[in-house]
């Protein structure tokens, strides 16, 4: 129970939170973390008393597999979990990856419904439950702890979806988990198949019933607490809700609802509410997938006020408009950080309240641009800082196979827009400058770093923002490439908007380059 819980929730039952942003969160579309980066979200999530962390799925990816094993060793107090299909190669290799753990976990999965079974596993009923049972045995093999998913739960025939529940509890199952995998329920619908599964499953009483909802039609939150209502006492949700298509169950919007209104849900988290917002900050800042403004809970708006009969309401009384306090997610009441005379201890500080626990060696690259934006800036904010950081954790992830070292363009009305673009190749330390010219600087410049690079990519996507008010506000820029039909997203900043421009469309270049395994040959520009 976090510090900031409401009196009287000692006898309330509790639900168990199962996070899955480093599994189904970090399969959002654009969205992708390596080992380094799971291992610092792991961290976070421990401190916020996550119960249940899904590290991942080891069979997917040799990076995937180290990702989890990495977690296994470091988390102590949740329990680390990773995903398998019901199949021997699967699982053999999900208990490989979590053996380390202090609380190891198995997560099985087999399709039930007649969709999946007709269309993807071509299996009778039969069949799909003798996988089933074998998979959560085989599974039992290994961890005491195992749970169990039927895939696409919510357009399963009830009767059959009794069937595989009752199966898998006698075979061993301490979680069962009932997913809305493709968000097609809607809460009276999912209600009422945990209440048909608590009347026709005589062995429910041994396992916890747990939910897992899609957002498709914007009603995994809604779902999740119909569910709870019905007496499931676990939900799978992720940071952001982030997750495969319209993203899954936001659990910080689970938490909230389930501690605001616990005079509808009567039960409790042991979620420490006060470290939501920063963690919500840190995943943005990994996964490069903005927040957005009006998102519940930990969104740019959600306790901000602009008409005058709200502003008025808060000063008078702040319970008039605001039915929960900033301050218990974790957000403070002003964001104003340091200035040019702070020092490392200070920065370090305000770093881990911002959610970064950096070591000695990018603590030192984080000062030493703090130091120079302060020199250029009046005021340094939370959000200077979290780019600065996002920055250095983009650099050491896209490998750094090129970096920018100088640019300068021409633009304006009746001149041929022109950017030059010097570039640092890393793998033989050449300098190489080139010139282009395009629609605007920017796109002048993209021009140019594409040639350079000799990278064969697309621009989809482009956004730029402020990070705070004010005349000298940095940009930052978000975009993502396409490159051999692959997806990489990139991001910079800067107070001129056409560096910040140019440092995210090489930040994404460089991740093309790293994730296709391309040879940096020399490409067609003047060597300094």
């Amino acid at each position: 129970m976090s510090a900031s819980e409401p009196s009287g929730t000692k006898d309330r039952p509790m639900i168990r939170i199962f996070d899955t942003t480093l599994r189904d969160g970090e399969q959002s579309p654009g969205a992708s973390l390596n080992a380094t980066q799971k291992l610092e979200i792991a961290k976070q999530l421990e401190l916020l008393n996550v119960d249940i962390i899904e590290a991942g799925f080891p069979i997917t990816s040799p990076d995937d597999f180290e990702a989890v094993r990495q977690i296994a060793g470091v988390i102590k107090n949740s329990t680390v979990a990773g995903l398998a299909r019901c199949t021997e190669k699967d699982i053999v290799r999900a208990a490989e990856a979590v053996k380390g753990a202090a609380k190891p976990r198995i997560h099985a999965f087999c399709a039930t419904s007649a969709i999946h079974r007709q269309y993807k596993l071509k299996r009778a009923e039969k069949e799909i439950i003798k996988l089933s049972v074998e998979g959560v045995k085989l599974a039992k093999g290994f961890v005491d702890d195992v749970e169990f998913s039927p895939e696409d739960a919510s357009r399963t025939e009830l009767p059959f979806l009794a069937e595989v529940v009752e199966a898998v509890i006698e075979a061993g199952a301490t979680t069962v988990n009932i997913p809305d995998t493709v968000g097609y329920s809607t809460p009276d619908h999912f209600e009422d198949i945990i209440k048909y599964l608590f009347a026709n499953v005589k062995s429910i009483g041994k396992a916890v019933i747990s939910v897992h909802c899609h957002n498709d039609l914007g009603l995994a939150v809604a779902n999740s607490l119909a569910a709870v209502r019905a007496g499931a006492r676990q939900v799978e949700c992720t940071i952001n809700g982030i997750g495969e298509r319209a993203g899954n169950a936001s659990l910080e919007e689970v938490v909230m609802a389930i501690r605001t209104r616990a005079d509808v849900f009567g039960c409790q988290t042991r979620i420490n509410t006060k470290r939501l917002y920063p963690l919500s900050r840190l995943v943005s800042a990994l996964t490069g997938l903005h927040v957005q403004r009006n998102k519940a809970i930990v969104g740019e708006n959600a306790f901000a006020h602009e008409a005058g009969i709200h502003q008025h309401g808060v000063l008078a009384h702040r319970s008039t408009y605001e039915i929960m306090n900033p301050e218990d997610v974790g957000i403070t009441a002003s964001t104003l950080v340091l200035g040019k005379h702070s020092g490392r201890h200070a920065l370090r500080e305000r770093l881990m309240q911002l959610g970064f626990d950096l070591d000695d060696s990018r603590l030192d690259q984080v000062f030493a641009q703090f130091k120079s934006l302060a020199d250029r800036k009046k005021e340094v904010f939370d959000e200077d800082l979290e780019a600065i950081v996002r920055q250095i954790l983009d650099e050491a992830d896209d490998g750094r196979a090129w970096e920018l070292v100088a640019l300068q363009t021409t633009g304006g009305t009746g001149v041929v827009p022109t950017a030059t673009v010097r570039l640092k190749n890393h793998q033989n330390d050449e300098i190489l400058t080139d010139a282009a010219t395009g629609d605007g600087p920017i796109d002048a410049a993209f021009t140019c770093i594409l040639r350079m690079t000799a990278v064969d990519a697309v621009l989809k996507e482009y956004d730029l923002h402020a990070l705070t008010g004010g005349r000298d506000a940095q940009g930052e820029v978000q975009l993502e490439l396409v490159a051999r039909g692959k997806s990489y997203r990139g991001r910079g900043r800067s107070t001129d908007v056409i560096e910040a421009s140019a440092l995210a469309f090489l930040n994404a270049v460089n991740r093309a380059v790293r994730g296709l395994g391309k040879a940096l040959s020399p490409p067609a520009a003047a060597k300094d």
